[in-house]
């Protein structure tokens, strides 16, 4: 208010009995106290109504409050976030619609949340804006990586992850004790003969599919050519090209890992299990319009074959076999394929341009060997290299 000596109720009622007397001018009152006429007149009819108690501060909160959240309902959006501490107010929401209710917009339920002491961060409740893509169909592309490892009781854990692109539909969270090629294909087996093959999968330069910058073959990766599965290799040094993985992996942790302690590698991969699910069939997606990942993911139609047959090349196709030391010679030119095709057939391929062919391995295009330069560049290094796979 704008009295201005230290005892307001005091100049309130002097005020007040001044402007009672007979003639007064209350208006010139309102001047000399240096309250404006509305609130002069304010406390003018509450001295006649209530007397000197009138004059007391009131509180401004609004006696009813029409669109405040039910108290039910604050209930159920803070039971959701107990359940799922990492979720905000996009995916609480959605929950609460498709349990048939009625829920308040994404901002008050974060104002819910962060009145109740259950947001933190700098940037915790803020809309945030992401490009994203995406391949158009389930099966399109896997990403596939492990997570950093950790500690248990007893050893280490070293999480293998595998999610689709198009979806987001995790596959696999693998508790590994390791991170060899026999581990990472026993685990690749049973997520192929559960949800068929994919056309492509996606991973760092790193062991065990990659030998580091270079992104040559491994064994692993070989075998996964030999099921009919091509291979891609992120950037080096850019993570950002499995950006879906490195995100789930970012979930996993905030919502798995953070604040547990896993005795043994079983009760991690329960852990996992159980985390998956509620990943696939029940947490909202934000990238995917805050539908699951279930809503979008089926299964491939390609079946994983029970045994693997040698590739057969077609007559006009120039076949060298790989030796023990990974190296080929193909006129007078000697190439290297790596060993992991050791003991295994490739082919030459001619392209348009004489002198130019592709190396390939059954229809997988390794590499081109260019004659006239005496040149061999991994596929990766070809310019405007679109596909892996070979056009014969």
């Amino acid at each position: 208010m704008p009295f201005r000596e230290c005892s307001r109720m005091s100049q309130r009622e002097e005020f007040c009995r001044l402007a009672l007397m007979p003639d007064a001018n209350i208006s010139e009152l309102c001047r000399r106290f240096g309250v404006g006429r509305t609130a002069g007149y304010k406390w003018l009819e509450r001295y006649r109504e209530e007397g000197a108690e009138g004059l007391a501060e009131r509180s401004r909160r609004p006696r009813g409050s029409p669109g405040k959240t039910p108290a039910e309902l604050e209930a159920r959006v803070l039971a959701e976030r107990a359940a799922h501490p990492a979720w905000g107010g996009r995916k609480i929401r959605r929950v609460l619609e498709r349990e048939g209710l009625v829920p308040p917009a994404v901002s008050t339920i974060t104002e819910i949340l962060r009145r109740h002491g259950k947001l933190d961060g700098p940037r915790a409740g803020e809309r945030r804006d992401w490009v994203r893509f995406e391949h158009a169909a389930p099966n399109d592309l896997w990403q596939m990586d492990f997570k950093g490892h950790f500690a248990l009781e007893a050893g280490r854990c070293h999480p293998l992850t595998v999610l689709d692109d198009h979806s987001r539909y995790s596959l696999e969270i693998g508790a590994c004790g390791n991170e060899t090629s026999e581990t990472v294909q026993e685990r690749l087996v049973r997520v192929f003969r559960r949800y068929g093959l994919p056309w492509r999968m996606l991973m760092d330069n790193g062991p065990p599919w990659g030998t580091g910058g270079s992104a040559q073959y491994t064994v692993l990766t070989v075998w996964l050519l030999d099921l009919g599965v091509a291979v891609s290799h992120g950037r080096p040094y850019h993570p950002q090209t499995q950006g879906k993985d490195e995100r789930f992996h970012r979930t996993l942790k905030s919502e798995v890992l953070d604040g547990y302690r896993f005795r043994n590698l079983t009760q991690a991969q329960a852990a996992f299990d159980a985390w998956r699910e509620v990943y696939n069939t029940h947490r909202p997606h934000q990238a995917i319009e805050l539908e699951t990942p279930s809503k979008r993911y089926q299964v491939s139609p390609r079946t994983m074959p029970e045994a693997i047959t040698p590739p057969d090349y077609e007559p006009e196709a120039q076949i060298r076999k790989v030796q023990d030391t990974g190296w080929i010679s193909f006129k007078g030119q000697k190439i290297n394929c790596s060993k992991a095709f050791a003991g295994r057939h490739v082919a030459l391929r001619a392209t348009d341009t004489d002198g130019l062919f592709d190396l390939c391995y059954r229809s997988h295009v390794l590499a081109q060997v260019d004659l006239r330069q005496n040149m061999v560049q991994p596929v990766h290094h070809v310019p405007e290299q679109v596909s892996t796979i070979s056009p014969v």
